[in-house]
């Protein structure tokens, strides 16, 4: 069965760009599945798990402010409408202290890979080394590998013993340590090949979603997989899939939200109708990165699709602005009992929990670990906050440094998103490391109140000891 690529009808108010066309990831794959096609706007109304602005719970409000950009209108939810900022130009690297504004680098808010080529075209070395297989694998990174399945595991040291390549060296781990390689009959010059792409276009410029996030993630779904309740059920290719979903579940982000891919008129925004962007973008780049390596060339042309819907459906599962709906859902089958793990649908709907789990479980980790984290996000939320007020756009939600700082930002996300995730997650998993989860963040909530108390009471004093100096003179 041949598989042909088809471009989703766009508005007619502005066409993608022609050289977007031909980038990878930047296209609707055919199939008979709604999940590969553009939404119909008529659709959206319909849309379950959807949060409007005049939301009185405060879990919507604050994941609309995560996220969520529809508004309410007299016939339903309808897309945000376009500003005046058509296809605005904003080079985010002009934020970073090693940009050169010399260096002629053609990406913008778009793919790694394009950025990889142009280096290749002009004779500029890689930055990542392809290295002999067993390098990566020596010493002080080798002994930590042994104990992956700890939930204490520190990634970031993890990531410097392996000389930036921690999701490469993860990951294949992993997939050997299932017999994965073995079993599919993986040919281990494509996935090595494949795992280099996918660190390759994560943006090391970004603070937070970049390579070493996808290693923490990876890292968090194995120690799920590992649940007694998902380790006897879960067959071989449920675990494929979830390993090489948290890898590429934000391939090539460009460390900007949603909504201000919208108010910008980014033509991602306009490829997938102003849904689910992010997550579309990358899922599609890493169909591209598979079907560029031909990792799953050997496989039948039906189970190659349905191997690309099955992880396009994990990692659209982590868009935020649908998280209500994945908690109701998945609190309902807990209330009544009816969650079958020997049914494919039943497991299929656990892997995206787990892997909704693992994307934000940074408040879960010991407080060296989630401080780290917390620090990262809330940088990228203001380094975008930056740029909107460069540009004299409305300032995003949570993205403004001056009315924002870290405690209060991470306070909100762990009352109003990671606590009830992972309650839920608690009974269905009721384990040590559940329990270990809970507490961790239940410590770092304490701590941050803390923290966030003291960065109060310090800003007013010295806005006191201010004012006092300003009256005395």
């Amino acid at each position: 069965m041949e598989v042909c690529y088809q471009l989703p009808v766009l508005p007619l108010d502005r066409p993608v760009p022609k050289h977007v066309l031909s980038r990878r990831g930047a296209i609707s794959f055919s199939s008979s599945s709604s999940l590969f096609g553009a939404p119909d706007p008529r659709q959206l109304s319909q849309r379950r798990g959807a949060i409007s602005y005049d939301s009185s719970d405060q879990t919507a409000l604050y994941i609309r402010m995560l996220g969520d950009v529809r508004v309410r209108s007299q016939v339903g939810f309808e897309p945000e409408r376009r500003s005046s900022h058509p296809y605005l130009c904003i080079d985010f690297r002009t934020l970073h202290s090693d940009y050169d504004p010399e260096r002629r680098v053609h990406r913008l808010l778009s793919f790694q890979r394009y950025l990889h080529s142009s280096r290749l075209l002009r004779g500029v070395p890689q930055q990542i080394p392809l290295h002999i297989l067993d390098e990566d694998y020596t010493g002080q990174a080798r002994c930590m590998l042994e104990k992956v399945g700890n939930w204490n595991f520190d990634i970031f040291l993890f990531d410097r013993l392996t000389n930036g390549n921690s999701l490469i060296t993860l990951t294949f781990h992993l997939l050997n340590q299932y017999g994965l390689v073995e079993l599919f009959q993986l040919d281990m010059v494509k996935l090595w090949r494949f795992l280099v792409m996918v660190q390759e276009d994560y943006h090391s410029d970004n603070p937070y979603h970049n390579a070493v996030h996808a290693a923490d993630v990876t890292q968090a779904m194995y120690c799920y997989l590992r649940e007694p309740m998902l380790a006897k059920s879960l067959t071989s290719k449920d675990i494929l899939l979830g390993l090489l979903a948290a890898a590429t579940h934000d391939l090539d982000h460009p460390g900007v939200n949603q909504p201000f891919l919208i108010k910008t008129d980014h033509y991602l925004a306009t490829l997938y109708r102003n849904t689910s962007v992010l997550e579309n973008h990358h899922w599609k780049s890493a169909v591209g990165l598979l079907r560029e390596t031909g990792l799953f060339s050997h496989l039948p042309a039906e189970d190659r699709l349905n191997m690309e819907r099955d992880l396009g459906s994990l990692i659209l599962a982590t868009d935020i602005s649908r998280q209500n709906d994945y908690l109701s859902r998945f609190r309902l089958h807990l209330d009544q009992e009816n969650l079958c793990m020997s049914t494919a649908s039943h497991r299929h709907f656990v892997l995206q929990m787990a892997l909704k789990c693992a994307d934000i479980c940074n408040p879960c980790r010991p407080w060296e670990l989630s401080k780290q984290w917390s620090e990262k996000v809330t940088e990228e939320f203001f380094q975008q906050g930056d740029i909107e007020k460069k540009h004299k756009l409305e300032v995003s939600p949570l993205c403004d440094r001056e009315m924002n700082t870290v405690g209060n930002i991470q306070i909100g996300f762990m009352t109003y998103v990671a606590e009830p995730l992972f309650a839920e997650w608690a009974r269905f998993c009721d384990t040590r490391l559940s329990q270990t989860m809970l507490g961790h963040m239940g410590l770092n909530k304490i701590k941050t109140l803390k923290m966030t108390k003291l960065s109060y009471n310090f800003f007013n004093s010295q806005l006191l000891q201010k004012l006092q100096q300003n009256r005395s003179g």
